[in-house]
């Protein structure tokens, strides 16, 4: 899905998202959220986390400019492998513990510079 070791995604509040083309396939994940995935291909598209509702996690990869949308946050950096960076600004150890913190960070990547027009 990414071409490296980076699982790479934008999280978006839904009401600023829309399937453009395709069809998908719903699955589950291990939360309480689901996977979408292309109904041709079986790649994963997107998913609507379990616990940050309104929210749509948009794996970047499957957009058509997918170079346009530079890495803004890692997480799980605790487990990284030598030399494996994504040159994102903002890094954590695990991942933000509340739907709160990933708000903050949405508003967050809406004000940041190297956002994607």
């Amino acid at each position: 899905m990414t071409a490296g070791p980076f699982s790479l995604s934008a999280l978006y509040r839904e009401d600023r998202f829309q399937l453009s083309s395709g069809d998908v396939a719903v699955g589950r994940c291990n939360s309480a959220g689901q996977h979408y995935f292309c109904e041709a291909c079986f790649s994963w598209v997107y998913t609507r986390p379990g616990g940050l509702e309104g929210m749509v996690n948009i794996r970047t990869p499957m957009l058509e400019d997918a170079a346009a949308f530079p890495p803004f946050a890692e997480f799980f950096t605790q487990e990284i492998l030598p030399g494996m960076t994504s040159g994102a600004p903002l890094s954590f150890k695990t991942a933000p513990s509340s739907a709160v913190e990933f708000l903050k960070l949405t508003d967050a990547y809406e004000q940041w510079d190297q956002r994607p027009a």
